[in-house]
């Protein structure tokens, strides 16, 4: 009897864990998002700074070519990766395709065009005002809407790089822990203080190189903005993992 009562209690915490697990992985998901979120309004908000003090020459011109830009490096030296054998179509598709959603399904895009036209001659004038405010902002809403695209396709890249990120962090792994191995046997002191700074700064490091890329108010090659934090977080986890000091 007592050996199936822990069974069944056995059963009751595992199947507890994996209930207390999926709303885990549910808020992770819903927190991601929402970040997400407020780094296409951040980038948003800096293209229209740009375009009232930095860029007033060139208005949405500017976003134009940034994501001409963005397209431009995908399609030349980084041109297949390891997860997609066109890494242009790829984030074009997928840029296409948070598009659509955003703009399109929510029918802003509509409203846009409908704004746009010039009023009938019968035209109220609450519709002649919303017409002749529109013109005014027309340009900041079409820069938002193409920011829109830089956006996902820097998303887009920042996906496909992931294989970067752990491949620095492997690496970084194994070479603290031969560190690691070479101060055990020379007799070296450990340093709890160093561990646990290095590991605390892991996360933040790969949330600003998320967060900084997203939101450059300006195209830049992505290997020159995504591989100085891989070899940052690499050497963050090579600290982390030479400083343990519990036995493996």
């Amino acid at each position: 009897m007592s050996t199936t009562a822990a069974q069944a209690q056995d059963t009751r915490h595992s199947g507890q864990q994996a209930a207390d697990a999926t709303p885990s992985l549910l808020r992770g998901f819903l927190r991601l998002v929402f970040w997400l979120f407020v780094a296409l309004l951040f980038s948003i908000l800096v293209e229209w700074v740009g375009m009232l003090f930095w860029w007033p020459d060139e208005g949405m011109a500017h976003s134009r070519a940034m994501l001409a830009d963005e397209l431009g490096y995908l399609s030349g030296d980084l041109r297949a990766t390891l997860l997609v054998s066109d890494t242009a179509a790829f984030a074009q598709r997928f840029a296409e395709t948070v598009y659509h959603w955003l703009w399109q399904k929510t029918g802003l895009e509509t409203v846009m065009a409908w704004l746009a036209e010039t009023p009938p001659a019968d035209a109220s004038t609450w519709q002649v005002g919303l017409s002749a405010g529109y013109a005014l902002v027309a340009d900041f809403v079409v820069a938002a809407a193409t920011i829109t695209q830089v956006f996902s396709v820097r998303l887009a890249v920042l996906s496909l790089a992931m294989p970067a990120f752990a491949l620095s962090m492997l690496v970084g792994t194994l070479d603290g822990l031969v560190l690691r191995d070479l101060r055990r046997w020379g007799g070296g002191r450990e340093s709890s203080y160093l561990y646990h700074h290095a590991k605390r700064w892991i996360w933040p490091l790969f949330i600003t190189a998320w967060v900084l890329y997203l939101s450059l108010p300006f195209s830049v090659h992505p290997a020159f903005s995504i591989l100085p934090f891989a070899a940052l977080i690499g050497l963050l986890v090579a600290i982390t993992a030479a400083s343990y000091n519990k036995y493996l």
